[in-house]
């Protein structure tokens, strides 16, 4: 399964939570890029700017593969529709919703957090605009994650991925 959604909607954290109650691997696209790159999703945007990261982010995630395994992508990944397809074809894409408002309480510092901002996006609000409809066009599943716990949420992916937890 493949968890989609902005940054800090959850998904490296739900993902591993639930890849070990499930007893699925688990695999943080974030974490792979950086490895790949040898440095911080922050750093790699700075020095090869937006579009090249968006390049290198395509590239990983349209060649990965893998099964029984719980995906995080990278919030970013919704600009590819290569990506994308690809990910749909490995595995049920669940989209993690969080509002606007709950985004920003979640993320007190963009530049540090290493967050992909395009054309003429330059805040968080213009930032969920943008990605909610590529969101929500790629989604089989949603789960609403405003409010709710860490376990609360996990329990809903489970439950919407058809498994009892």
């Amino acid at each position: 399964m493949v968890l989609i959604g902005m940054p800090s909607s959850g998904k490296s954290t739900a993902g591993v939570l639930l890849a070990k109650k499930i007893g699925y691997g688990f695999i943080d696209c974030d974490l792979l890029i950086q490895g790949e790159e040898n440095a911080l999703l922050s750093e790699i945007i700075a020095k090869k700017g937006a579009e090249e990261f968006l390049k290198i982010e395509e590239r990983v995630n349209a060649g990965l593969y893998a099964s029984r395994c719980v995906i995080a992508t990278g919030g970013s990944v919704c600009y590819s529709p290569r990506a994308m397809e690809h990910l749909k074809e490995i595995g049920k894409v669940i989209y993690l919703e969080l509002s606007a408002e709950e985004t920003e309480r979640r993320i007190p510092n963009l530049m540090k957090r290493g967050v992909v901002m395009r054309g003429s996006v330059s805040d968080l609000k213009g930032l969920h605009r943008e990605r909610v409809p590529l969101y929500e066009r790629y989604a089989d599943e949603t789960v609403h994650c405003d409010g709710k716990t860490i376990d609360e949420t996990v329990a809903e992916i489970a439950s919407v991925a058809g498994f009892e937890i």
